[in-house]
């Protein structure tokens, strides 16, 4: 079955934070503090794909207030902080709403996401994963983590499930 068939299955997407839904980078800030940043892409797409009934789980080895509160802003209640095994975390938001491994497609970008990419349907990373992660990808974006790639693999999803269609979602 090729690629663009499978995404006909999807109802659901995982995704790492970051690398992912952040290119990566930390902010060092005085006073002991670090920030990320996310992209508006990524979010009106999230947003898009939550209206439309997609299941959106976040697994990541991080713990930052201020990603679980962007998350939950954008509607993700699925969030797996702090994971030191993510297919545990991942089978439990399997098992929470009765999904199989292919009705879900995965994006990560380092070593530590590669359990999750091969126990789903559809493997994909951002343009600038590192080599391992991309050997194993069903797909790599043409967009970085951080700015954009959230929005592309839902955006595939979307349109060939007829989905993606002009609505009142706003940018986010």
């Amino acid at each position: 079955m090729s690629y663009k068939d499978r995404l006909k299955n999807i109802k659901a997407f995982v995704f790492d934070v970051d690398g992912v839904f952040t290119d990566g980078s930390v902010y060092l800030i005085p006073g002991g503090h670090m920030a990320r940043v996310m992209h508006v892409l990524d979010g009106y797409a999230v947003v898009k794909a939550l209206k439309n009934n997609y299941i959106i789980g976040v697994i990541t080895g991080g713990n930052d207030d201020m990603v679980k509160f962007r998350l939950n802003y954008l509607g993700i209640s699925d969030y797996y902080p702090k994971s030191p095994d993510k297919l545990v975390d991942f089978e439990h938001f399997k098992a929470k709403y009765n999904l199989k491994n292919e009705e879900i497609l995965t994006m990560g970008d380092d070593v530590p996401d590669r359990s999750i990419m091969q126990h789903s349907a559809i493997s994909a990373c951002p343009k600038n994963a590192v080599p391992e992660i991309k050997e194993i990808s069903d797909y790599i974006s043409p967009t970085e983590g951080g700015k954009g790639a959230v929005r592309d693999v839902i955006e595939q999803v979307m349109k060939v499930q007829g989905k993606w269609a002009d609505d009142n979602t706003q940018s986010v």
